[in-house]
């Protein structure tokens, strides 16, 4: 069994910065990509920023020079920090992870419960 739990979302003000942090935990033998997924009101979910595990990062347009993504593999998390922050960043932020478990079965996608990070003006 593998989960995944995301902290550290809240409301800040536009302008403001967060920090998200996403634990993975279980029967983890690997963990290969890692990623970051936004899902607003009445819109698709969205791929906001991906680390590889060497590092290798991916971000969409939107946030760019904005946001950062970075993973710990000794802890297993993957973090999101977010800077300068605008409305239009409110969403359900929600963790995923491709995972080898020690039973060999995989990699498999996980997700997490989300977080919500609401951006007020």
């Amino acid at each position: 069994q593998v989960q995944l739990v995301e902290s550290g979302g809240g409301l800040v003000q536009a302008g403001g910065s967060l920090r998200l942090s996403c634990a993975a935990s279980g029967s983890i033998f690997s963990i290969l990509a890692m990623g970051w997924y936004r899902q607003a009101p009445g819109k698709q979910r969205e791929l906001v920023a991906s680390i590889t595990r060497d590092g290798s990062t991916n971000y969409a347009d939107s946030v760019k020079g904005r946001f950062t993504i970075s993973r710990d593999n000794a802890k297993n998390t993957v973090y999101l920090q977010m800077n300068s922050l605008k409305p239009e960043d409110t969403a359900v932020y929600y963790c995923n992870a491709g995972v080898i478990r020690f039973d060999g079965r995989g990699p498999s996608l996980y997700w997490g419960q989300g977080t919500q990070v609401t951006v007020s003006s």
